[in-house]
């Protein structure tokens, strides 16, 4: 499942499905765990239906009829924080590592 068609354009996954809902919500609205359980299942529907490598099936549900200004916000240039140097996430990295892989 994807929020993110032209990345999974240019990637070309095996099969996919495309929710046009902002990054990391492509199950769904928090706290709405009728309408998540919908998208999982209509994802799981059209996945059996695949039967052409990289075939992408857009589901039809809308974030919001009335607004889409978080269009804007996911795709603007300066919306996701910048990526840290190469020593400090290597060093995060590590620190996530002794955490939770013992």
């Amino acid at each position: 499942m994807t929020s993110a068609l032209d990345i999974t354009q240019a990637v070309n996954p095996p099969r996919s499905v495309f929710l046009n809902f902002p990054l990391g919500h492509q199950t769904g609205k928090p706290h709405q765990p009728e309408l998540q359980r919908e998208i999982v299942l209509a994802a799981m529907r059209a996945f059996e239906t695949i039967t052409q490598p990289g075939t992408i099936i857009r589901l039809p549900h809308v974030w919001d009829l009335n607004d889409r200004g978080w269009e804007q916000t996911d795709y603007t240039d300066g919306f996701l924080p910048e990526r840290p140097a190469k020593e400090d996430a290597d060093r995060a990295e590590t620190e996530r590592r002794a955490r939770f892989v013992g």
